[in-house]
């Protein structure tokens, strides 16, 4: 079925943010069933419902969780990357706002089977509310004793839980970058394996550290309450369970839906209320940082990973933007392009320099100043960016503009040769950005 209701379950239960609430509809039930379980028993459930993670990347979640060291030589910090930055993605939000005990039990069943001494919610510095609510739930767990030392009795399992807000900056959704942050540091991404241990050996204060989203915390409240076999139950055979996608753009009902992996694009659609405006014309499946697809495209994407990727995208995080015909893709592109600038952090030259020279050739093109080599100028810095940066920023910046010189090369070609846009008069109005004239190049 699409609509799988694992984690929304109880979303629209009033007060379901509200400890007594939450217990009454089966909260704490899995972190009551977790410690009645060795901790490795605990990674083992995790490994059996084939959860990945459900912040972009898809990383087998337990992996990350098995190789935590199994003793308490050192604190083991259990860190949850709340910092949802990725335009066209809002289902965390809604987790923190609506559910809040959901993920504050996911993270203390993951501080259980990973040893953990304490965590950290690292929430994105616009997130007040959700923020707000989450320390409401991490005071009301407190009191109920599930948090603090000796959680349900048992002696030495101790785990606190706390809440960092950022300062607003995308980059820190990276997590060596979101580490560096917490630590007090500049948030800037650090090095990575071979070149420098992995975050489960020594992360924040050199110390062993699991890094999981939002999402991936409460799927995992779900399978120890449910057992990971029955979570593997759904999905595909590689792509287990359910996915929360952020559905925005063209559509009649733009939310946030809850749906079984391999469910196929356009069904989602239909689900969505369908396009408005005019006919489909194009998705981009996983938020801005994938490639954007076509309408024909679309008709073969189904959505969980392995679909995704074998059509030239990815699932991302969900932030799934459908456009119809009156939507002008370079424009669309600028606009991309623009935020990406903006957000990169400097550390490293391709990014740095690559970002603000993709801006610089798309608002020359759509300023009506175009030249004829643009676009292979644009596939080029794009080249130079992708694979060669400090971080998945600059891929995130340059598959965007590739994918979308593939799939509607036809329209930049139209803004060069014609000096205006292909959609006309019709075309949707851009989001009004204001272009900093240091950035303008100025036509031959």
């Amino acid at each position: 079925m699409p609509i799988l209701n694992l984690l929304y379950e109880n979303r629209d239960v009033q007060n379901i943010e509200n400890l007594d609430v939450y217990e009454a509809h089966g909260g704490y039930q899995g972190l009551r069933r977790a410690v009645t379980l060795e901790r490795q028993a605990v990674i083992d459930e995790i490994k059996t419902s084939g959860l990945r993670g459900r912040g972009g990347a898809g990383f087998p979640t337990w992996i990350k969780w098995n190789g935590l060291p199994k003793n308490f030589d050192k604190p083991h910090y259990i860190i949850c990357n709340a910092d949802e930055g990725e335009p066209g993605t809002y289902k965390d939000r809604e987790l923190l706002l609506k559910l809040p005990h959901l993920l504050v039990e996911g993270m203390i069943v993951a501080g259980y089977a990973c040893c953990g001494t304490a965590g950290y919610i690292y929430i994105r510095g616009e997130y007040v509310e959700p923020a707000w609510q989450i320390r409401k739930a991490i005071d009301q767990a407190y009191k109920q004793g599930y948090l603090g030392k000796n959680i349900l009795g048992i002696e030495g399992f101790n785990f606190d839980l706390y809440v960092h807000m950022g300062a607003g900056s995308y980059e820190c959704g990276e997590e060596s970058a979101l580490m560096s942050s917490l630590m007090g540091e500049r948030g800037n991404p650090r090095l990575k394996f071979p070149h420098a241990p992995l975050p489960v050996i020594e992360g924040v204060w050199k110390s062993p550290t699991l890094v999981n989203n939002v999402e991936t915390y409460c799927a995992a409240t779900w399978i120890a309450k449910n057992s990971g076999a029955e979570y593997a139950k759904y999905g595909t055979e590689r792509s287990k369970g359910s996915k929360i996608i952020s559905v925005s753009g063209h559509v009649a009902k733009p939310a946030n839906y809850e749906i079984e992996l391999g469910t196929p694009l356009m069904e989602l659609l239909k689900i969505a209320g369908g396009i408005t405006g005019g006919k489909l014309k194009a998705v981009i499946p996983g938020g801005s940082s994938v490639q954007i697809r076509t309408a024909e495209q679309c008709e073969k994407i189904n959505m969980d990973y392995e679909s995704c990727s074998a059509n030239g995208t990815l699932l991302g995080s969900g932030g799934f933007m459908a456009f119809n015909d009156k939507t002008d893709i370079v424009v669309l592109m600028r606009r991309t392009a623009e935020f990406y600038m903006h957000e990169s952090c400097g550390k490293c030259t391709p990014c740095r320099e690559g970002t603000r020279w993709i801006y610089k050739v798309l608002d020359r093109i759509t300023s009506g100043a175009g030249r004829q080599g643009d676009i292979e100028l644009l596939l080029d810095i794009c080249s130079q960016i992708d694979g060669r940066s400090y971080c998945a920023l600059g891929d995130a910046a340059a598959w965007p503009i590739v994918g979308a010189i593939k799939a509607f090369r036809e329209e930049f070609e139209y803004w060069i040769t014609h000096k205006r846009s292909p959609i006309g008069e019709d075309a949707v109005p851009p989001v009004p950005v204001v272009v900093n004239p240091l950035l303008t190049l100025t036509p031959a």
